[in-house]
């Protein structure tokens, strides 16, 4: 337990911060649940619709520091070329 002034408050700063990330990673999960939802469905309009909407999502995350850059990235890029591959 902390037990310094200072080390209370950085505990208090460390639940903001982590609550305030959660929310964030959550928001980006439900973005990504539905580009992949629109995928199997086979919606080609769809999903291009929300992958230009989870774009900025995972991009302000990794801004944030929510998650890491590359991995947005990364995600981003995947999801494209499986949208693009869509017939």
């Amino acid at each position: 337990m902390a037990n310094t002034k200072s080390a209370k408050k950085m505990v208090r700063k460390i639940e903001r911060r982590t609550a305030r990330n959660r929310s964030r990673i959550s928001r980006v999960r439900t973005f990504l649940r539905r580009v992949e939802e629109a995928l199997t469905g086979g919606d080609k309009d769809a999903a291009a619709t929300a992958l230009r909407n989870v774009q900025p999502e995972l991009m302000r995350a990794a801004q944030k520091g929510a998650i890491n850059r590359k991995t947005a990235s990364r995600k981003v890029s995947r999801l494209a070329k499986r949208v693009n591959s869509l017939g």
